[in-house]
Parts: structure tokens; sequence; C-alpha cells
């Protein structure tokens, strides 16, 4: 037998509500429970009837534990939801700036490829004029400090060349006297000492 569709609306009849509060109630705690014993979360679950009786599943520990998770994560994120406002008031004013900027330098930018000035005032050539030369004193600034940057960079890199050069003469230096050392005599004898193409006196 097929079972008709339940209409969403308030059972009149008392008998009738009550049991289907009690089905229902039953087997939305059932729901509760498998999804917390299937999916390893905690479910809390309150339910006052018509009367204003108290019902609660807590799948783990009790509800008053649930209930303080509960709060506290709603005021962390009550907290962070201020703390993004507050930086998106504050940074409000520059974004308005850049806004009318971009929107200056476009209508610059349509007019000068539209041929001309078109209908620019005078009031809006001078404000894109200046727009112009803050953008360039801005781009100079940031070419300036990356050549900056470069010449630092080279620098260094000249230093650690400069100190690799060194290192190889010592290196090369105290092999050659070990060399000169083992065929016999001493580099800094005051005697010349023939034996290969080591010669050394002082």
């Amino acid at each position: 037998m097929v079972r008709g569709k339940v209409r969403m609306r308030r059972i009149e009849n008392l008998a009738h509500r009550r049991v289907t509060f009690c089905k229902r109630r039953e087997g939305l705690l059932k729901k509760a429970r498998e999804l917390s014993v299937l999916c390893d979360a905690e479910v809390g679950v309150i339910i006052f009837s018509s009367q204003g009786k108290l019902h609660e599943l807590a799948t783990n520990g009790n509800m008053q534990s649930l209930v303080k998770r509960y709060q506290g994560d709603v005021v962390e994120s009550q907290m962070q939801n201020r703390a993004l406002q507050s930086q998106v008031y504050v940074a409000q004013p520059g974004i308005f700036l850049v806004r009318e900027e971009i929107d200056q330098l476009q209508q610059g930018l349509r007019s000068m490829y539209g041929g001309g000035a078109g209908d620019m005032t005078l009031d809006k050539l001078h404000t894109l004029e200046k727009s112009l030369e803050l953008w360039i004193c801005q781009m100079r600034s940031t070419k300036m400090l990356i050549m900056q940057q470069e010449i630092q960079f080279l620098e260094n890199k000249g230093m650690l060349i400069i100190f690799f050069i060194y290192n190889v003469q010592v290196k090369e230096q105290n092999e050659l006297m070990n060399m000169c050392s083992v065929f016999g005599g001493s580099p800094y004898s005051t005697h010349p000492v023939s034996n290969g193409n080591c010669f050394f006196s002082i």
C-alpha cells in the first residue's frame, strides 16, 4: 500500500499530534546517533515539546560541554568577523582613492584614444595630469629601489668571487710549498734549490 504524502501543517487532533511527535522525535534522535557513529561527529539535539518538556541528546560527553563549545566557536567567529569588518573599514578610504584614480586614468585614456580631450573639462585635465605625475613618481621610486637591490646583489656577488679567488690562490700556494718541501729544501731557503721546475731564492 502506497503511503500518501504528508501535508506540512499543524496537526489539529491532539492525540495524533502526540503520537506523531513521539515517532518523529525517536526517528530524529536515531538519525543523530547514526550520524555520530558513522562519521565520528559530535551531535547535540535539543527538543521542546508543545507542553514544554525537554528532550535532548549529546552523543559525546554531555550537553553542557557541547553548548560551551558551541558558544566558544560562535564568539570566536564573531570576533573574526568584527576584525575583518574593522580592517575593511580602515582600508575603505584607500580603496576609494585608488578606485577614483583608476576611473580618472581610464577616462583620460578613453578620451585620448577617442581623438583628443573630447568632453573633458580643464579641471578634469588638471586632475588627470596630477594623477599621471603621481603614478610616474611612484614608478620611478620603484625602479630606483629595484636598481639598488640589483646593485647590492652584484656587489655581494663580486665579494664572493674575490673571496673564492683568494682561497684558490692560497690553496695553490700551499700545494706548491708542499711539493717543494717533498723534493727537498725549503722554498724560503737562502740557497736556490734546483729540483724539477722549482727555483726559490731570497
